[in-house]
């Protein structure tokens, strides 16, 4: 059977990371998240305190910086491994949530990334879920699902996310955090978040997951064969 390479996009907590994720367990593909990737160049940002604003600095710190991905048998899954230290617990934190975004712009931030994607995807036989996989990352992968849910739905989600790492957590900050990531994501110079033209709209507001994998295995079928 040939294989393809998926990729997966959508605003923040619209679970497309959960759609990707399955989707590479039920067809044995990669999954590579995109996110965490973003995620862990923030920590790392934060942690040696680089100005992002700053060309030099942001280019000279991605020179330090190796990402890759280890299974987790326990979880059943891959962690996210920044210059071989596991930093899945750290990336989903709200500091590193409320900076991702402005990182992510970065014009340098951004090539980097894209270059480790697209290596990735040589091979086919990838999931890759983010924000700009089907129009800048693969523009040509054989499907592209766009995942849309509401917005009330979106921001319960990622507080019960959120919760499990830090109670104290306010669903209004939630609310307000995915609110400025919107829009950040959406506007930003570098390949912002769009829906690409030949995307499939996957809304699960109403969906559970078995559902929405239901309908994507079904477009993965149609695209394979």
């Amino acid at each position: 059977m040939k294989k393809i390479v998926i990729a997966v996009d959508g605003y923040s907590s619209t679970g497309k990371s959960t759609l990707a994720k399955a989707l590479a367990k039920k067809m044995n593909y990669v999954f590579v998240d995109s996110g965490a990737m973003y995620r862990a160049i923030t920590l790392y940002f934060l942690r040696e305190r680089i100005n992002w604003d700053n060309t030099a600095e942001v280019n000279a710190a991605l020179q330090n910086i190796t990402l890759d991905f280890e299974y987790n048998a326990e979880k059943g899954k891959s962690d996210m491994l920044l210059n071989e230290e596991n930093v899945e617990v750290e990336i989903r934190e709200m500091l590193v949530s409320e900076k991702v975004s402005d990182v992510s712009t970065v014009k340098e931030v951004r090539e980097f990334a894209v270059a480790q994607q697209q290596k990735m995807g040589e091979k086919k036989g990838i999931v890759m879920d983010g924000r700009d996989i089907g129009t800048t990352v693969f523009p040509d992968a054989e499907l592209k699902i766009f995942v849309t849910a509401a917005p009330e739905v979106r921001v319960e989600r990622r507080f019960k996310q959120l919760y499990e790492i830090n109670p104290s957590i306010n669903i209004e900050d939630v609310k307000k955090n995915l609110e400025m990531r919107d829009y950040i994501d959406s506007h930003r110079e570098v390949s912002p978040l769009r829906q690409a033209d030949d995307a499939i709209v996957l809304d699960n507001s109403d969906l559970t997951r078995e559902e929405q994998l239901a309908k994507a295995l079904k477009l993965v079928d149609e695209r394979i064969n």
